[in-house]
């Protein structure tokens, strides 16, 4: 590994440290393209506006008169968190701005697949609605789209995946309105903005559009409207859509989408309620069942705490779970659903161990000990079981630093042939990119697929598993160099041991980390004191930082160091019989694997 030092602008740093910033802070906001103190700030008004969304201001019209006119509204939401928060923030949002009657249907990962298919309009009308509303998926939905249009649905497509290209062009589903930042036309800034981010961009145009009508009285309030008010002139007090930002900033959070400014904002939010114990029941009992304090909530609790628990219902289970565990507002039934998908994904980390091993196993086989890994990874064992495979994707990438796909056999009836796969890539290879030119150059192998960068995934006939492998390989050769295929990480630089202070690391834990605005990260030449495996997998070290001991961990590392290494660490606290510590947590050493 080579570690290499974040370039910092000294003006940029120097602005944000006169302008009333933490010296530290400065030189890591500067490190990271911040230039003014304006840039964090994180008032609601600071957000980008709804009108700058296509599409949005049609989709307030749709649902403003859907609800004057009383029409049932369902929900098809994916089977991720972000799915399942976007699920939530559309039913919560919608009943306090005077909808009647909102239901949802997700699909089941193993009978129904991804986004919205034909049978999934058929079940959506047979229950009823009038409206169909997608939520972090549609995008691409051509046939489900057209299906519920020749029932007489009506259909807002709200996400934010890539559209299709076909044929050289970008092909859109004939929805009636369609929401989506990365639609073609669309001036929206933040196109990493979160599938429940985009629902709730919607809403809050839905709220102007309500308010433009007379719908509202003038005070606000979080609560529903009471039944049996006509929704018209003025029959209910404007709702404050500010209750859904915990949830909008866990989806954020938890989908990996690059935290720009305004994701930042949305997060900082949703973590300002959650600390000041305004949140959604559901969110406080997942919580607890994570062993988490909300008081001290951080970005770091949605990505690895709440999130893997509601994922974990998509991946092995009934995704109802999640969003159920989300919409309650009983205390008891939410700490029930919490401990539940806490069960659900401790079996989920059971299972991916195993799978794990399996693959490490399967890719070494692709290669010879002392040679490099070949420059994109694909692996398939009949036994995988296709809800974990992209966590599997996402371990074996960071094991090889190789774009990597992990397959499993369809478990759905009549579907046994077919793998479903799930990749993970690494800087410089847009995933969702490659799978399109795979496509041209080996039509029929891809039955489908879809995705971001650094995402994606796609179905394939077993058959064509070492067609799809080899063409992704090539496409991975020519896109990438010896330097892509090198790992490397970028840090903060040696940390001034004036700031080597538990009040750093609580002021850093309180600040919005998370992909492409990376949680800090030093580097510097250490002494190693001692060193000793704890735990089987774990090197537990006490190191000698700048003439001070510091205890340090490298998780999942059993390899010995020399007495004199440069690493690079993030900073921890551990608490041990009420006395707080300062910890290194060793995130890599140079030149030395």
């Amino acid at each position: 590994m080579k570690i290499t030092v974040r370039d910092v602008p000294p003006r940029s740093a120097w602005a944000l440290e006169q302008a009333g910033g933490h010296p530290p802070l400065g030189r890591l906001y500067a490190g990271r393209g911040v230039n003014s103190k304006e840039q964090l700030g994180d008032g609601l008004s600071l957000l980008l506006p709804p009108s700058s969304m296509k599409g949005v201001i049609d989709a307030a019209v749709l649902l403003a008169d859907a609800i004057a006119d009383n029409k049932r509204l369902c929900i098809v939401a994916d089977y991720d968190c972000d799915g399942a928060t976007a699920c939530a923030v559309a039913i919560r949002g919608l009943r306090l701005l005077g909808a009647k009657a909102v239901t949802y249907i997700v699909p089941d990962r193993v009978v129904d697949g991804y986004g919205l298919t034909t049978p999934i309009s058929q079940r959506v009308k047979d229950s009823g609605a009038d409206i169909l509303i997608t939520v972090d998926n549609g995008i691409a939905s051509f046939e489900g789209v057209a299906t519920a249009k020749a029932l007489g649905l009506q259909v807002l497509v709200t996400d934010h995946h890539l559209p299709a290209v076909v044929d050289g062009a970008i092909k859109l589903p004939n929805a009636d309105v369609i929401v989506n930042p990365n639609q073609p036309d669309c001036g929206f800034e933040s196109k990493s903005i979160a599938g429940v981010g985009v629902m709730f961009y919607v809403l809050l145009a839905l709220r102007a559009e309500l308010r433009q009508r007379g719908f509202f009285t003038v005070q606000p309030s979080a609560e529903p409207p009471q039944a049996g008010l006509a929704p018209s002139g003025g029959a209910i007090a404007q709702p404050k859509l500010d209750a859904l930002l915990p949830l909008v900033a866990l989806g954020t959070v938890a989908d990996v989408v690059k935290l720009d400014a305004n994701n930042r904002r949305l997060v900082a939010q949703g973590l300002k309620r959650i600390r000041a114990g305004v949140m959604p029941t559901g969110i406080a009992s997942l919580f607890v069942a994570a062993g988490r304090k909300p008081l001290m909530a951080s970005s770091f609790d949605f990505g690895f705490a709440l999130g893997p628990r509601i994922n974990a219902a998509g991946r092995l289970s009934d995704m109802t779970l999640g969003i159920e565990c989300l919409l309650t507002d009983d205390a008891v039934r939410a700490d029930e659903l919490a401990r539940t998908l806490d069960g659900i994904n401790r079996q989920r980390r059971d299972l991916e161990g195993g799978m794990r091993e399996q693959a490490f196993m399967l890719a070494e086989s692709l290669f010879e000990e002392g040679e490099d890994a070949p420059p994109a990874v694909c692996v398939f064992d009949p036994d995988f079981h296709e809800g974990v495979v992209g966590i599997v994707a996402s371990r074996l990438k960071d094991k090889l630093h190789r774009p990597s796909f992990v397959f499993a056999r369809s478990r759905a009836a009549g579907k046994e042939n077919e793998l479903k796969g799930s990749g993970r890539s690494i800087a410089g290879f847009h995933l969702r990119d490659a799978l399109d030119l795979v496509a041209k150059r080996q039509p029929g192998v891809l039955l489908r697929f879809g995705g971001h960068a650094m995402a994606a995934g796609c179905t394939i006939l077993e058959e064509h598993f070492e067609a799809f492998e080899a063409a992704l390989s090539q496409v991975a050769t020519e896109w990438l160099d010896a330097e892509r295929l090198s790992r490397t990480l970028t840090t903060d630089g040696a940390l001034d041991p004036n700031y080597l202070r538990l009040d750093l690391i609580d002021m850093l834990e309180r600040e919005v980390w998370g992909q492409g605005f990376a949680a800090p990260t030093f580097s510097e030449e250490v002494e190693v004191l001692s060193q000793r495996i704890v735990g089987q997998n774990h090197l537990s070290l006490k190191i000698k930082h700048q003439g001070q001991p510091i205890d340090a961990m490298w998780f999942g590392h059993t390899e010995q160091l020399p007495p004199k290494v440069k690493l690079a660490y993030r900073l921890d606290a551990a608490e041990w019989n009420g006395r707080r510590t300062i910890k290194f947590l060793i995130e890599g050493v140079e030149n030395y694997e």
